[in-house]
């Protein structure tokens, strides 16, 4: 959709409640991570955020997927919502819970790498320049972890998530041409739910210790940053140009580092920032050409055209 007048009150509402819920997402999972693994912290948002986004759909009628949407929606639900809350947990055992929001940033330059390869979109030069910038911040932020063989480990969690997300969101794209975005990211999130039930033991025995606090983080994450902010995005991407929405995003690293900052007493290491900086640059570079918008970076699990983004 083209959206040219200024949103309304409601909808910069949910803009905010958007972004602030998906930059609390990086710092909620980075509290609870010393409480529940990442395996069991995976499966019980997932299953939270099934069971609220189930809810919101019985309101909603049901449009039968085809064969072939079928498999696109496994493809999103195992690599957006499983494989990326995976990695995106394990980071954030290594690393602080704002360098890993501004590694996860590199996914829409990945999107649009993928959407050039795959759904024939091209590759512009601002685009090939953007990459260049965009990789160039993940390997300062790397030599700001060299000292730390675990933090170059969180490093590269990092790029799996960002890779895994950048996939989901291709895969989906062509799902939101005849399906709702509620039921495909719905569908998407059950999928990944089922795909971490291995870790279903661990969750039990994770959810048996765990403070209280911890367990009311795992049903934050998946309430509010999981089917709050799919709902508010929805409704704001229903009401303004997906690009323009696109960009209020890259408000979600510095948002992370603050939040991280004044509750978890943490900061990135200043190479790290200037390094996250540069991948948001790279982003924005990239985004110079006016191109079709995909989805929003995801501190996520979130989010993109036609629904929602992650982190």
């Amino acid at each position: 959709m083209t959206t040219t007048a200024p949103p309304d009150g409601r909808t910069l509402l949910a803009v905010v409640v958007t972004v602030l819920a998906w930059a609390s997402a990086f710092v909620g999972i980075r509290a609870v991570g010393e409480d529940l693994s990442p395996g069991a912290l995976a499966l019980g948002r997932l299953l939270v955020g099934t069971l609220v986004l189930g809810l919101l759909l019985t309101r909603r009628g049901w449009v039968r997927p085809t064969a072939g949407e079928w498999r696109l929606l496994a493809v999103c639900g195992l690599g957006w919502f499983a494989v990326y809350n995976l990695a995106l947990n394990a980071a954030e055992q290594h690393l602080d819970a704002g360098t890993t929001a501004m590694l996860v940033n590199i996914g829409p330059v990945l999107i649009a790498v993928l959407a050039g390869l795959l759904l024939g979109e091209g590759f512009p030069r601002w685009l090939v320049v953007g990459l260049a910038v965009a990789f160039g911040g993940v390997l300062l932020i790397g030599l700001a972890t060299r000292g730390a063989e675990a933090d170059v480990v969180g490093v590269v969690f990092c790029v799996v998530a960002a890779v895994t997300y950048a996939v989901g969101v291709v895969a989906q794209k062509p799902l939101l041409r005849r399906l709702p975005g509620l039921q495909v990211t719905f569908t998407a999130c059950a999928i990944g739910a089922a795909a971490c039930l291995p870790w279903a033991g661990a969750l039990v025995a994770d959810l048996g210790t765990a403070p209280a606090g911890s367990v009311a983080g795992l049903v934050y994450l998946g309430v509010v940053p999981t089917a709050l902010a799919f709902s508010t995005w929805a409704y704001a991407l229903s009401r303004m140009d997906a690009g323009r929405l696109g960009v209020t995003t890259y408000l979600v690293p510095p948002l992370v580092i603050l939040l991280g900052w004044l509750l978890l007493g943490e900061t990135p290491p200043m190479l790290a920032v200037v390094g996250g900086v540069v991948c948001l640059a790279g982003v924005a570079v990239s985004r110079r050409r006016s191109r079709p918008a995909l989805v929003p970076a995801a501190g996520l699990p979130a989010a993109h055209a036609g629904t929602v983004g992650r982190r």
